[in-house]
């Protein structure tokens, strides 16, 4: 970590429409907001969706950001929700429905908290083979709650990492993704 800055970890995810584009247009807004560089993304994977199975695969990936130390988890969660917003983030449907974008803050440095809005880290993180799964390609000896490394946790999991129910997509799904990095 570099100094006056903390770095923070961001799941992000999407199966309506365009998942890819959408996903592709949540980097380049994380990219472009203030205080923020896009340090690091990991793969893309083709996810099974978890706990309301009547919807399609999920894409999703875990990126890395520096964020300016004076910037509040709260307030990089609300630009998170901004950003999904404009995409058509509409939350009155079912908990753990289909989505164009979602954005979950999992961690924000070493911040523990427990509110209303946000708790991090955040509380599902180590039972979510889509979240870990990515996270690993950028993180893997990150230390979680509960002093395990990302790479523990993964190896917890057992069949939740089963290829049929998350898989790693090769070739271009990114695009030019990695030329997102630097930020502001």
């Amino acid at each position: 970590m570099s100094a006056g800055f903390v770095t923070a970890y961001v799941g992000i995810g999407s199966n309506q429409g365009n998942a890819r584009a959408n996903l592709v247009t949540a980097l380049r807004e994380m990219a472009a907001l203030p205080g923020l560089r896009l340090e690091a993304v990991s793969a893309l994977y083709l996810t099974e969706p978890e706990l309301l199975a009547d919807q399609p695969f999920f894409l999703n990936a875990v990126v890395r950001l520096l964020c300016s130390a004076d910037l509040l988890p709260l307030d990089l969660l609300q630009a998170l929700q901004g950003i999904e917003n404009r995409l058509g983030r509409v939350r009155s449907g079912p908990r753990y429905g289909p989505r164009p974008l979602d954005l979950d803050l999992l961690l924000f440095g070493e911040t523990v908290m427990q509110g209303a809005d946000l708790s991090l880290p955040h509380p599902r993180l180590v039972e979510r083979a889509f979240v870990l799964v990515p996270l690993g390609d950028i993180a893997p000896d990150l230390v979680l709650p509960g002093s395990r490394t990302v790479r523990q946790a993964l190896g917890d999991l057992g069949e939740a990492v089963n290829p049929a129910r998350i898989r790693r997509l090769e070739g271009p799904e990114w695009g030019d993704a990695s030329s997102l990095r630097g930020g502001r």
